[in-house]
């Protein structure tokens, strides 16, 4: 009896597979899946009342998204209790699976409903006949690139052979998608269908005659476009994408490289052999670092925050169903938007009808895109630009069940608009701020209930940023947590929850970034080392290119009401002459006055402001690109430990996610606290301890720190 695959023989002798996990959405890639699909094949293949067989979805609007994550992760368990080749064997599980399953002799289609991709659609590939539904809205890809890894059950084989080896290599290298047309016209499927058909399709197929041998195990099979190594366009297609590769991933994405040597190697081979090098390589990745901490952090711990692993568990779900969202800026205006995305009512407000009328004209134009873009309709652009209001009347705020609150960064003037606001709305109303540098608890003291005050704290360009960063107030309740992180949940963001502290927590490790870059200017470091460093160490944008995007005047402001509040323990640093210097001095605020670190010519791109040499010359000696890079990722790192150290958040999950998804940090690390245990706890301290006396206090190692490395122990366990 099986739980996940259910199966039909039809009169005609042929089997119908419907894969339906219970309890899920999605049918994904389990051990148990691949035990009772073993079973199907070899009951197809022993049976002789079985004609051929349809392997269908009972889930609606998707066919299997992929391989269970959690269960890649326990593989690499098999280095601990045995050896590299029982890792191998369990990643070649499926890919010996599937050749079985296209070798068995008898036909098999897969009908494809909906979203295939990873394993999937390798499940798909390995079928002999392929029908897929007719909604363009549906996605065939492998995005297994994007957690370090490369398509494990032969995808890098199968893919190629089916529609040649340079058009396969971006939807390999790149994670790109495919709608059913692109798939029909690249030969990855053979018929597209209505889908109250596909089923009937698939089975018409077989009872018509279908051969049960795929095109490479046919005699004389060539690979369309060309294959071998001397072959010239196959050399060519390889000298360009080794290219490419080093551009884009600076080297420290190794399963790119891994991708190309599998296609490489295998087209040459016969499938029997080039599956077990796919394997090969895709053992080798779950051995590394990369691949393990980039699917811990971007799924895993992504996963479980999405689905609220720190929301309190004895508070009733609630809905936000009406948003009144105070400040129609930048921020104001992106969090409007996608409120009413999720279908929410929101009211806009500002102290000025024209400035809330701006605002909500931001998602008019956002919409406006996407209605020319074919990616919704006019009709559904309407409805959701009818749920924002704009208005300067605190009285339109009634009946409110959330308040976000971003205005200017003044508590006097956020004091008075929360009296204002508290008049109107009810007492069971939750009051948050979207401040990203004052203190919640201080915020809170202006509200009649400082339980229910929150901070959320969203970045900017808000409809593109995935992160939220949610921070608890020293008096803030579970209440109000959950309501936070139920109005996350409804616009699809990912929450991580902070406590109170000055600059959070992603304000603070990540204006690291920049300070060191700002110091190393002052040493005579030259700006574009620095710059390159920061980019080919993984960074989204390098770190002086990033201080101008925040700008130099905010940097300095910052900084000095950081100095008021720290007193006589401010330490001050060389970035601050810098800063004092370029702003104070020379005018240059940054990007917003198109003159700061670099120079920002009308009509033209955007290059490093030359004068930086003649105010802060290049010293003789330039450090390495491996030391300036040290410095950049280490500083980083050290602050996020004494952010832990000093209990801003409480668990490393939350550290990494709001680094790589808050900030940009390198996401091949996994982030800033899988980074020090791949490094290893001790040999990072050792090297901050090497870095504080050369740099100075900035990489002085915490406590925490120094316990964990003579206790031997890792920020994950």
């Amino acid at each position: 009896m099986t739980e996940i695959i259910k199966f039909e023989l039809d009169q005609d002798g042929v089997a119908l597979l419907t894969m339906d996990l219970p309890g899920k959405s999605m049918n994904i890639i389990s051990a148990q899946l691949l035990d009772e699909l073993e079973s199907m094949v070899t009951r197809i293949a022993e049976d002789d009342a079985i004609k051929g067989a349809v392997i269908a979805s009972g889930k609606v609007g998707s066919f299997v998204a992929g391989a269970d994550l959690d269960m890649l992760l326990s593989w690499t368990d098999k280095l601990e209790d045995g050896t590299p080749e029982d890792l191998f064997n369990a990643a070649f599980r499926m890919n010996d699976l599937l050749r079985k399953m296209e070798t068995c002799g008898k036909p098999i289609a897969a009908a494809i409903n909906g979203l295939a991709l990873g394993g999937g659609l390798e499940i798909c590939l390995a079928c002999h006949y392929r029908v897929v539904a007719d909604n363009p809205k549906i996605t065939l890809g492998f995005p297994e690139v994007m957690v370090g890894l490369l398509p494990g059950a032969g995808g890098t084989q199968r893919l190629p052979r089916l529609m040649g080896v340079q058009a396969a290599l971006p939807f390999l290298l790149q994670g790109k998608n495919m709608n059913p047309k692109n798939a029909l016209a690249n030969n990855v499927v053979h018929e597209v269908a209505p889908l109250e058909e596909i089923i009937d399709k698939a089975k018409a197929w077989i009872t018509g005659g279908g051969k049960a041998v795929q095109p490479w195990d046919v005699k004389r099979f060539k690979v369309p476009g060309g294959q071998g190594a001397f072959n010239p366009g196959i050399a060519q297609t390889f000298m360009g994408a080794q290219a490419m590769v080093q551009k884009e991933t600076k080297g420290n994405y190794p399963a790119a490289v891994a991708i190309l040597s599998c296609v490489y190697e295998g087209h040459q081979l016969p499938m029997d052999t080039a599956i077990r090098i796919e394997s090969k390589y895709f053992a080798t990745l779950l051995m590394g670092d990369v691949a393990p901490n980039m699917i811990r952090t971007l799924f895993v711990n992504k996963q479980a925050a999405e689905k609220g692993i720190r929301r309190p568990k004895d508070v009733p779900a609630m809905k936000t169903k009406k948003l009144g969202m105070l400040g129609a800026g930048m921020m104001g205006a992106g969090i409007a938007f996608v409120s009413a995305m999720a279908g929410i009512e929101v009211v806009l407000l500002d102290r000025e009808q024209e400035f809330a009328d701006k605002g909500k004209a931001y998602s008019e134009g956002l919409l406006a895109k996407r209605v020319k873009r074919k990616k919704m309709t006019q009709e559904k652009a309407d409805g959701i630009l009818a749920l924002i209001t704009p208005t300067t009347d605190y009285a339109d705020l009634k009946g409110c069940d959330l308040i976000i609150e971003a205005v200017l960064e003044d508590v006097a003037v956020k004091a008075d608009v929360t009296a204002k606001v508290e008049a109107v709305v009810g007492t069971d109303c939750i009051y948050a701020s979207n401040t990203s540098t004052l203190p919640i608890t201080e915020l809170a003291k202006a509200s009649r209930d400082e339980n229910q005050f929150i901070g959320i704290h969203f970045f900017s360009p808000v409809d593109k940023m995935p992160l939220v960063e949610i921070i608890m107030g020293d008096k803030t309740n579970d209440l109000a947590l959950a309501k936070a992180l139920d109005y996350v949940k409804q616009i699809r963001k990912t929450p991580i929850v902070v406590n109170d502290s000055r600059g959070f927590y992603t304000s603070r490790c990540f204006s690291t970034y920049v300070m060191e870059a700002l110091n190393m200017i002052a040493e005579g470091i030259t700006p574009a080392l620095i710059e390159n460093s920061g980019s080919f160490a993984g960074m989204a944008v390098g770190p002086l290119a990033v201080g101008d995007e925040v700008s130099l005047e905010l940097s300095y402001h910052v900084g000095q009401a950081t100095k008021k509040a720290l007193g006589d323990a401010y330490v001050v640093q060389p970035a601050d002459g810098v800063v004092e210097k370029l702003y104070l001095e020379l005018g240059r605020k940054g990007k917003k006055n198109g003159k700061g670190l670099y120079d920002y010519p009308e009509g033209g791109e955007k290059h490093l402001w030359p004068g930086l040499a003649e105010h802060f010359p290049a010293a003789e000696n330039q450090p390495t690109s491996e030391e300036v890079t040290k410095r950049l990722l280490y500083r980083q790192a050290i602050e996020v430990i004494r952010c832990f150290e000093e209990g801003v958040f409480q668990a490393p999950e939350d550290a990494d996610i709001g680094a790589i998804f808050g900030w940009g940090f390198a996401p091949w690390t996994g982030g800033p606290l899988s980074m020090v245990d791949t490094i290893g706890v001790k040999k990072f301290a050792a090297e901050c301890d090497r870095l504080a006396q050369a740099y100075g206090a900035g990489f002085a190692v915490p406590k925490m720190l120094r316990d964990k490395a003579e206790k031997g122990e890792n920020f994950y366990s």
